[in-house]
């Protein structure tokens, strides 16, 4: 067994990027090893630890972690450490032990594999070549983190995801209305975060309701598995379960419910905390909730911190200074200075809501916009009249931007709305009153709302059932067959009623559906949804309980028929939300039958004439139920004509009134904040669809699906089956399931599709793949047979390829200005480089493989011309690597200098700016500079070719 001494220095075989390893302890069974360059700590079985024990010979030259380099004449070991010894550059003898080595050193593993006959297969070398070029591009990319998820391209979610992501431990309220994607605003930030290496450990809280939700949208849109901490789960652990898993997901009602759970995730480490329904957690200046405590600790520990909301103008400006004050408590301290604040900044609300109606301001408007940004504006707002159009827009524009760096709560907010964001469709109600049944008339009140629930186990004499007595269902039959060529959804409130409309589809009707419900599991509601997506073969309708308005996108149809209505307006809205999203291309078809002089009718009218809820999303819709609410279960119960007709007119005359405060009260700056006002989301949106449109990516997945063993062949229009082959050549390769899977490269299909995996550069397959090939040696070393008539047979020619890149922990975001980068260097026996003059491409394609004994041969024959031409590539790759680095450094230092000058002058006007957030880049500046003065290169993959 091999023997780890404490201090030894190794290598990982599959990890070369962390550098030089040093061993801190091991117990019999596990080794620990520190890898100081990366900040990186590793735990290996000693059995099977990857590992290369570092080990130089005479004649090497070793660098010291000082700097200062030794040329070793002898090498000795005491107690299980290597000692050196030999001479440094100014000639005087000096020894060391291995423990002093600098961290940095790089091996030429290549060249040993390739004089120790380890040659691999030729389309290896290829495939290692474009990884290394991919995974490079990758790392730079602007688009990083945002385009390679299962999600629509929408301008202003983009807009805030980049905005807040790009931030350090950024802390924000996320409060876009019903429909405008909350949810996917917050993952599309951590994933871009954990893509980039800003945060690594995510914590999300969450209603015990919304946590499967939760899981499943993490999961398909954005490939993220959260392990979800329940009873079941902790139940009998000894060690903080928590401390196990990178990425977490709890209940609230779990967490209260527990207080060990509680103290075992106050006790973790997290780096990003994220909580849905926020406006949940109850304040008041004399006191909080437990819920409201608990989360109030989570958020003083945790650096980034993203609240999920409703609109704030819903709850009141206590309930919204409350959840400002989770995310800055210093700023937000006092909710009488709050108010007091917000009143003062009411008159330059007003001014910009007259500035971008109608261009123009009044006197009074002036002297406020004057007040609030200094008499340095009077300029700007005099050239709001100048005759020249183009410099009165121009004086528009640089007073909104400086308006919105001083905006009250804007770094913190992001609230957009219906009312300015575009791209929904039109809502369209078709209501069907129906004669009530006989079965039906002794039900009353409420009790008719859902008639069918207390005869759901019952058979009638005759054995008919329910569904053969109501005419909802005949009416949906019909309506099915006139529909027949459209996708229907169909949401009924139970899972009881959605089984038995199944049966009564299939029993009466033959209409092909499926049904989607709480009893059913993931993987079943996957197949249930692939079933109802499919045009050629799926179903024409899904029938769903109430848990159907809930995650998931249907917006591939537009006909959705309520069988009945839910007992609150934002379950209304949810349902009809699953249809009307941004992106919808048709008029949603809303189909309501409902019993006459029931209940069902009532509460029909109530959403309608009341509060418009069925034509228009209704952001009053709480409000109202709360102040109604009882008035309503009166009626529903014991209708009275003249007191129903007088809470209907009361009730959309009160809706009237609070739609017009909440426009008076929309906050022009904080909507376009929120949606962004350069065009940037949409330079983004075309710079994804250009990449969605590029053929590198299914090209690289071929070639790498090929040399892995992978099979494919054709599913059905942009689509494909994977399936491992008999050949597969690594069992790790990250393919998702034993027995294949299905993939597309196509966006729509996927939105479509959710039984379908996304394939894009930053899919776990793609990352994985790529990550089995760079860990490992696979194709660092290959021989071929050059066919090329221009050249003399037997003229030998070597390419180099070399890597450039500082090693250094993720967080310092290095790898945006130095990604490990790809240095080639093809070069003939007289030392001439040809890379520039020859494409690797064109290169390739004139390869051929030869017999393995054969390239072995040639590589021992060719050892001392090769070593002579790779000191000569190392001098040509150190140029190519100094001016590298000095890009990365340039671009490092200008992008930080013009962040931290912003922040320090935005800090002067808006006390949102946190003083950590500065310091945070001043520090990152000073360690990345130091990290890319240590930057190496070094030898990655050789290839000899002989002319045949």
């Amino acid at each position: 067994m091999t023997v780890f001494t404490p201090g030894q220095r190794w290598v990982s075989d599959g990890e070369a990027e962390l550098g030089l390893g040093t061993v801190l302890s091991q117990d019999g069974r596990l080794v620990v090893m520190l890898f100081p360059a990366s900040g990186e700590t590793r735990h290996y079985a000693i059995r099977t630890a990857p590992l290369t024990r570092v080990r130089f010979s005479p004649g090497d030259t070793i660098t010291h972690h000082e700097g200062w380099s030794l040329t070793v004449s002898d090498v000795s070991e005491r107690d299980g450490l290597l000692h050196y010894r030999g001479l440094r550059e100014d000639g005087s003898e000096a020894d060391f032990s291995e423990t002093m080595l600098d961290n940095f050193i790089q091996f030429r593993l290549a060249s040993d594999r390739l004089f120790a006959s380890q040659i691999d297969p030729l389309p290896w070398f290829g495939l290692r070549y474009e990884s290394l070029r991919h995974y490079c591009r990758i790392q730079r990319s602007p688009l990083l983190g945002l385009a390679g998820v299962r999600t629509q391209p929408i301008a202003h979610q983009l807009h805030i995801a980049r905005d807040v992501a790009d931030r350090i431990a950024p802390r924000v309220l996320l409060a876009d209305e019903v429909g405008l994607g909350k949810t996917i605003e917050a993952g599309l930030i951590l994933h871009r975060q954990l893509q980039t290496g800003r945060v690594r450990r995510v914590l999300i809280v969450v209603p015990e309701n919304l946590q499967h939700q939760w899981l499943v949208e993490m999961l398909r849109r954005f490939n993220l598995r959260f392990a979800l901490f329940n009873s079941e789960r902790c139940q009998g652990a000894e060690d903080n379960p928590f401390e196990e898993e990178q990425l977490g997901l709890v209940s609230l009602e779990y967490l209260l419910a527990d207080g060990r759970a509680a103290e075992w995730l106050q006790a973790t480490d997290w780096d990003m905390l994220v909580v849905d329904e926020a406006h949940h957690l109850v304040w008041h200046e004399d006191g909080a909730s437990a819920e409201y405590q608990l989360i109030e600790q989570l958020a003083g520990r945790i650096p980034a911190v993203l609240l999920l909301t409703a609109t704030p103008e819903q709850l009141g400006q206590a309930s919204h200074f409350a959840r400002l004050r989770l995310l800055d408590p210093d700023r937000f301290h006092d909710l009488q200075a709050f108010r007091e604040e917000n009143e003062r900044y009411q008159p330059i609300a007003d001014a910009v809501q007259r500035l971008l109606d109608t261009r123009q301001l009044a006197d009074s408007d002036r002297l406020a916009l004057i007040d609030w940004l200094g008499a340095s504006a009077t300029a700007i707002i005099d050239r709001l009249d100048d005759a020249d159009e183009t410099v009165a827009e121009e004086a528009r524009r640089s007073l909104i931007r400086q308006l919105l760096d001083r905006h009250g709560t804007g770094r913190v907010l992001y609230r957009n709305t219906r009312a300015v964001i575009s791209g929904f469709p039109e809502r369209e109600l078709h209501a069907y009153p129906l004669a009530c049944p006989a079965i039906y008339e002794d039900l009353e009140g409420r009790a008719a709302l859902y008639p069918e629930n207390g005869l759901q186990d019952e058979t009638e004499a005759d054995g008919s059932r329910w569904w053969q007595l109501d005419p909802r269902v005949d009416w949906l039959i019909d309506t099915l067959k006139m529909l027949k060529h459209s996708k229907v959804l169909v949401i009924c409130a139970h899972a009881e009623t959605a089984l038995d409309l199944d049966d009564a589809l299939r029993v009466r009707s033959g209409i092909p559906a499926t049904v989607f419900h709480e009893g059913m599991s993931i993987v079943e509601r996957d197949r249930a949804a692939a079933f109802f997506a499919d045009e050629e073969f799926g179903a024409q309708v899904m029938i769903c309980s109430e848990i159907g308005s809930e995650g998931r996108n249907f917006q591939f149809a537009h006909h959705l028929v309520m069988f009945d209505l839910p007992a609150h307006p934002d379950l209304l809205e949810q349902r009809i939300g699953r249809l009307d999203r941004i992106g919808q291309r048709h008029t949603i078809q809303l189909h309501v039958p409902y019993l006459e002089g029931t209940a069902q009718e009532y509460l029909f009218q109530w959403y309608d004439q009341a509060l418009n809820a069925f034509r228009a999303t209704c952001p009053a819709g709480s409000a109202l139920q709360h102040q109604f609410g009882a008035s309503l279960l009166r009626q529903l119960d014991h209708p009275d004509p003249q007191q129903w007709q007088s809470l209907l007119t009361d009730a959309a005359r009160t809706r009237s009134e609070l739609e017009a405060e909440l426009q008076r009260g929309r906050d022009r700056l904080l909507e376009l904040h929120s949606r962004g006002h350069t065009g940037d989301a949409q330079k983004l949106i075309d710079a994804i669809e250009q990449q969605d449109n590029d053929f590198q990516l299914p090209i690289y997945m071929e070639r790498l699906f090929d040399v892995f063993g992978i099979d494919s062949e054709d599913h059905s229009d942009n689509a494909l089956v994977l399936r491992p082959s008999e050949r597969m050549l690594d069992a790790g390769f990250p393919l998702g399931d034993d027995e294949g899977v299905t993939i597309t490269y196509d966006r729509d299909t996927a939105l479509s599709r959710e039984d379908m995996q996304f394939i894009t550069w930053e899919h776990p397959m793609l990352q994985g793949g790529m990550d089995l090939v760079l860990s490992s040696s696979m194709g660092n070393s290959a021989v071929a047979l050059l066919k090329n008539k221009a050249l003399k047979p037997g003229t030998m020619l070597l390419e180099c390829l070399f890597v450039s890149e500082a090693i250094a922990p993720r967080q310092l975001q290095l790898q945006r200005y130095l990604p490990p980068t790809p240095v080639r260097v093809l070069l003939d026996v007289g030392g001439n480089d040809l890379a520039a003059k020859v494409a690797f491409e064109t290169l390739d394609a004139q390869l051929e493989s030869l017999p393995k004994h054969l390239a072995s041969k040639i590589a021992k024959s060719q050892r001392d011309t090769v070593e002579q031409l790779l000191d000569r590539a190392e001098a040509l790759a150190d140029l190519q690597h100094a001016e590298l680095v000095q890009q990365a450094c340039d671009r490092f230092t200008s992008e930080l200098d013009e962040e931290i000058a912003r922040l320090k002058a935005l800090q002067q006007v808006n006390p949102l700016v946190r003083q950590s957030e500065i310091d945070a880049l001043q520090s990152q500046r000073e360690q990345g500079m130091e990290v890319l003065g240590q930057a190496k290169i070094r030898l990655d993959a050789l290839r000899i070719m002989v002319v045949g």
